[in-house]
């Protein structure tokens, strides 16, 4: 059990030095006035005899902070990944400075990157695959290879993203110190018991155990492709299921251009005004007709390939809606768009989603308020993300009951329509929104009536394919917690995480003696 305690403070102990040595206190000082006790503690672990730090005084304050996240590795990363979608833990300031946060990292060997392949596939398997190349992209969790393979006795051009070697034991054990310096602070710190730390950590924790694994992703890949397999203009890459496990995944090469690279596009004669507009459409037709939403979808995500076709990559985030949620979506963006703010009011109660005795009048005249400054901005200024969330915020008055998976769907559109924008700045979201909407309703007929049945007959409409039924499951739980930023009290997340907090407490009294003596020793040795 010592040895067990002294392990932990001392990862406890390296994740302090690398936080005090880093401008990290110093800017977030910058932007948030920080308690003089945890100045302190910083300030003395980052103390040193024998290193100076490096500082680039052009960088802002924000690529600093982005910096110094990335030097720290996988868990900050992370960390600066999760908080930058959280201005009400870090403020809106910190949060945006966070925004462009590069999950970049150093690759690892392709001799370990092979002995991953042959554990996890099999010798066989690895001696169907072909001129594996170095890594041509590494992040903080896995790294990619092009490579080739036999599929049925065509070679393919294929795409092989490989777990980073023992990550997620290395995770795991930063974020379990992580979360003990969450309850140190919020313990010495009572101010900051609002923020729930812990669970901001052991929510983290959840979905990143999520992204290694990457039967997930593939599997989340596969159902996208399924849904959209007569999309015009838009491809899924196809995932190979016998050169994919939990540290594997092999999916189809992509030959294209990235959208971020706009000259690249006009050089090709690509329309990058006619793609901004498939982009918006694509989302809302898989958000309103499928349920099933990529919902990742900046720029790094998205290319065209060489038939011109929208091709997106890294599914290990999707969102999904249920039929109450298509329809409450579709008919409120609708209703938005015509200017029907007294048929939105009625969708809400219809949908149960604010009490009866709401007025819908009221109602009515609050949606007002929200869309019609909407339509006298110009239209770069014009945002279906920014709306949702204000109708959001105003129904909250109206004691709206909270809705996870649409909160994920208005982050996302924010996204999208931001990279729509940068395709084509003079955008119009609600033209280009319109005829996806309508003909989606159309094909459902008598909107309004069919919500009624909708909601009498719903039952929970996610898709589990039969092999993966427990990675889905928890899927689904883990990414509406990502919407939501907090864990219900009836999931099994939230027993686990009420054991991970009795973990800490019995291990704070084991823990105080260890960290003095490790703080003694780590600045005699270090």
């Amino acid at each position: 059990m010592e040895v067990l305690v002294f392990k932990k403070l001392y990862i406890l102990f390296k994740l302090g030095r690398k936080v005090g040595k880093s401008d990290i206190i110093n800017i977030i000082s910058n932007f948030q006035k920080l308690p003089i006790s945890i100045t302190i503690l910083f300030k003395l672990l980052s103390t040193s005899f024998f290193e100076k730090k490096d500082c680039d005084l052009n960088k802002t304050e924000g690529e600093k902070l982005s910096s110094s996240l990335q030097s720290m590795g996988t868990t900050f990363i992370k960390l600066g990944q999760f908080l930058a979608t959280r201005p009400d833990i870090i403020g809106e300031n910190l949060s945006k400075n966070l925004e462009n946060l590069q999950d970049r990292l150093p690759p690892f060997s392709i001799y370990e990157a092979k002995e991953i392949i042959k554990q996890n596939l099999g010798q066989n398997s690895y001696n169907s695959i072909i001129n594996l190349s170095e890594p041509i992209a590494a992040a903080s969790i896995a790294q990619v290879h092009k490579a080739q393979i036999k599929d049925n006795g065509i070679i393919k051009d294929v795409a092989i993203k490989i777990l980073r070697p023992n990550i997620k034991k290395i995770f795991n054990e930063e974020i379990d110190a992580l979360m003990l310096f969450a309850y140190f602070i919020e313990s010495f710190i009572k101010k900051t018991r609002r923020l729930k730390l812990i669970e901001v950590i052991f929510l983290l924790k959840e979905i990143t155990n999520l992204e290694m694994d990457l039967r997930f992703e593939a599997a989340a890949a596969s159902e996208y492709a399924e849904n959209t397999k007569n999309d015009a203009g838009f491809r899924v890459p196809k995932i190979y299921w016998n050169f994919t496990s939990e540290s594997v995944m092999t999916l189809d090469w992509i030959d294209g251009v990235s959208i971020r690279e706009t000259e690249e596009l006009k050089k090709k004669n690509l329309d990058t005004n006619t793609i901004a507009e498939e982009i918006i459409q694509h989302f809302l037709r898989h958000a309103v007709r499928d349920g099933f939403f990529h919902a990742d979808m900046h720029q790094g995500n998205i290319f065209i390939d060489s038939n011109g076709q929208i091709v997106p990559i890294d599914f290990g985030i999707m969102g999904r809606l249920d039929k109450i949620s298509k329809r409450f979506l579709a008919e409120i963006l609708f209703g938005f768009i015509q200017r029907d703010y007294k048929k939105v009011a009625e969708v809400h109660l219809l949908a149960g989603l604010v009490p009866k005795e709401v007025s819908i009048d009221d109602l009515a005249q609050a949606l007002r308020s929200i869309g019609e400054p909407i339509f006298g901005q110009a239209v770069k200024d014009i945002s279906g993300g920014k709306l949702l969330k204000q109708l959001f915020d105003v129904t909250e008055k109206f004691n709206m009951q909270t809705q996870p998976q649409l909160l994920m769907l208005q982050k996302t559109m924010v996204v999208v329509e931001g990279v729509a924008r940068r395709l084509n700045p003079d955008t119009n979201i609600w033209i280009t929104s319109k005829p996806v909407l309508e003909n989606w309703l159309r094909e459902n007929k008598n909107p309004i009536n069919t919500l009624n049945e909708t909601i009498s007959k719903t039952t929970e409409v996610m898709k589990k394919l039969p092999d993966f039924p427990e990675i889905m499951d928890k899927a689904n739980q883990a990414l509406t917690f990502l919407a939501s930023g907090q864990i219900p009290q009836n999931s099994n997340s939230y027993t686990a995480l009420n054991n991970k907090k009795t973990e800490i407490i019995a291990f704070r009294n084991q823990s105080i003696i260890g960290l003095l003596i490790l703080v003694i020793f780590g600045l005699l040795v270090f």
